[in-house]
C-alpha cells in the first residue's frame, strides 16, 4: 500500500510521490531537509508577514473551508468558545486537505499549508500546565496565551511547552516540564518519535524549534512590563498586541480610541527595539495595509469567510496567493 493514498484527480500525483519522494522509506528525512514544518515561523524568519484568523474548535465546516483558504494559519478558539478537546482534535483532522498535502510533498514540504494553532482559556498568571500539554499532544504548532503580563508569566509558559532538555542541549533554561506522551502529535506531524522530540521545542529559544508561543499583550500592565519581558526573557516568542482587552483595561470599555492606538504603537516600538516579532489579531479593511507596511509579523483578520481583507493584506505584503 502506498504511504499517501489520494483519490480522484490526484492519483497520478500520489503515484509520483510514492515513487519519487517516498522511495526506500526515506520520506520524512527527505522532506525535513527542505526546511521548516511551521510555515508561520518560516515566514517570520524570512521577514514576511503571516496571515491568519480565529475559528471555532468544534466546527467541521469551518475547518474544511479553512483547509483550502489562502490563510497561513488558523487559531482554534478555546478561550471564549466551548472548551472541547475532542472537537479540537476533529478540527485538526478536517483542516488537512489531501490535494494540498500531495502538492506540498511534491514541493518538498512536510508541514501543513494552513498551520493549526489554538488559543487556550488561561491567563498568563494562571498555572494550568495540563491544558498546554493536552493541546500540544493533539498536534498544534502554536499556542496563543491571553493576558501575559510579566516575565515570570513568559518563563512559566515556555517551560510548560518544552520537554526536559537532553543533557547535551545548549538551551537548558527554562527547564521543560511537558510530560512525554507524543504519539498523537508525532502522527499528525508525520515524524518518528526522536525527530518529533527534537523539533517540538519553542522558537526562537530553540532556533530549530517548530512550536510558536504567541503571547497576548492586552493590558496596561502588559504594555508597561513589555520592556522587562523582552529584556529578561530575550526570546519569548511572538508578542500579540491585542486591542479589545487593552481598551477595557484602559477604561474605554472595548472602544478603539486614539489612546488605544498609541498603546499599540508603544508596544510595537518595544518589540522593534528588542528584535522580538509581534503582531495583532485586530485588523480591518481600513488598517490591514498599514499594519503590513509597518512591519507587523503576524496579522489576523475577522473570522468571516469573506477573504477580501486577507487578499488586500497579502498584496500589501508583496505575497501572491497559491492554491493547490
Amino acid at each position: 500500500m502506498s504511504v499517501l493514498d489520494v483519490g480522484g484527480g490526484c492519483s497520478q500525483m500520489a503515484e509520483r510521490i510514492n515513487t519519487a519522494v517516498l522511495r526506500d522509506g526515506a520520506a520524512t528525512h527527505t522532506l525535513l531537509e527542505a526546511g521548516r514544518l511551521n510555515k508561520v515561523i518560516e515566514l517570520i524568519e524570512q521577514g514576511r508577514t503571516a496571515f491568519g484568523t480565529f475559528l471555532p474548535a468544534t466546527s467541521i465546516p469551518d475547518a474544511v473551508w479553512a483547509s483550502t483558504s489562502p490563510y497561513d494559519f488558523v487559531v482554534f478558539e478555546l478561550e471564549h468558545d466551548t472548551f472541547d478537546l475532542a472537537g479540537l482534535r476533529l478540527s485538526l483532522q478536517y483542516l488537512l486537505d489531501r490535494r494540498r498535502i500531495a502538492a506540498g510533498a511534491l514541493a518538498g514540504r512536510l508541514g501543513p499549508d494552513v498551520v493549526p494553532f489554538v488559543r487556550v482559556p488561561r491567563n498568563g498568571r494562571e498555572r494550568d500546565d495540563w491544558v498546554i500539554k493536552q493541546v500540544l499532544d493533539i498536534g498544534v504548532y502554536g499556542i496563543v496565551f491571553p493576558m501575559v503580563n510579566t516575565p515570570e508569566d513568559v518563563r512559566h509558559i515556555l517551560a510548560a511547552m518544552r520537554y526536559p532538555q537532553a543533557q547535551s542541549a545548549a538551551d537548558q533554561a527554562p527547564a521543560g516540564r511537558r510530560g512525554y506522551s507524543p504519539e498523537n502529535a508525532e502522527r499528525y506531524w508525520g515524524l518518528d518519535g526522536q525527530t518529533y522530540f527534537d523539533r517540538a521545542d519553542v522558537w526562537p529559544l530553540d532556533p530549530q524549534g517548530e512550536l510558536l508561543p504567541v503571547l497576548q499583550c492586552e493590558t496596561v500592565e502588559g504594555v508597561e512590563n513589555l520592556p522587562a519581558i523582552c529584556r529578561d526573557v530575550r526570546t519569548p516568542g511572538l508578542i500579540l498586541i491585542s486591542t479589545g482587552d487593552l481598551s477595557v483595561s484602559m477604561g474605554y470599555r472595548g472602544a478603539y480610541t486614539l489612546e488605544v492606538e498609541a498603546m499599540v504603537q508603544r508596544a510595537a516600538l518595544v518589540c522593534e527595539e528588542y528584535g522580538v516579532p509581534y503582531g495583532t489579531p485586530h485588523v480591518t479593511p481600513e488598517n490591514i495595509e498599514e499594519r503590513a507596511a509597518a512591519g507587523f509579523h503576524l496579522l489576523m483578520c475577522g473570522a468571516q469567510r469573506d477573504v477580501s481583507t486577507l487578499l488586500r493584506g497579502l498584496a500589501s505584503a508583496g505575497r501572491t496567493v497559491a492554491r493547490a
